[in-house]
């Protein structure tokens, strides 16, 4: 379903929420079906727990400042999960020691452990050595599952 523009109050207020609560607002999306989903991330990852109490924050703000009019919608809250694609320099911060799959804009996708990361780019460790991957040289980046890791 195709998604409809955010008004930057309703981002902004979002953003507030989720910065009180210690996460970062890191997606908004809100539906033609009418489901507004709030993405968010935190240092640490986040609890069942954590999610559910801002829920309720956002909640309850939504109900009082009607920023979505008077029509029905579903709120929907979550963590980025490891389906989300690494865009920002904190999301490889976060994932450091866990494996990712790299399509750069040039040359031939690479798959390895994140190593170390900051504001422009990241270390990967793969089978061939550590490779300096820049932000901006990413087309795209998302971490691998792995189920049965064993930590060295």
């Amino acid at each position: 379903m195709a998604t409809t523009p955010v008004p930057d109050s309703l981002q902004e207020l979002l953003d507030e929420i989720a910065t009180s609560h210690g996460m970062d607002l890191d997606a908004v999306e809100l539906t033609g079906g009418r489901v507004l989903r709030v993405v968010l991330d935190a240092e640490g990852g986040l609890t069942l727990d954590d999610l559910a109490e801002v829920t309720r924050a956002i909640s309850a703000a939504l109900d009082s400042t009607d920023p979505l009019g008077p029509s029905p919608y579903t709120l929907e809250v979550t963590s980025r999960g490891t389906s989300r694609p690494l865009t920002l320099p904190r999301h490889w911060a976060r994932n450091v020691g866990r494996l990712v799959k790299v399509t750069p804009v040039e040359g031939a996708q690479l798959t390895g452990r994140i190593v170390s990361a900051d504001d422009a780019g990241a270390v990967v460790r793969t089978e061939t050595g550590d490779r300096d991957v820049a932000y901006a040289d990413v087309k795209k980046a998302k971490i691998e599952p792995e189920l049965n890791r064993k930590d060295v």
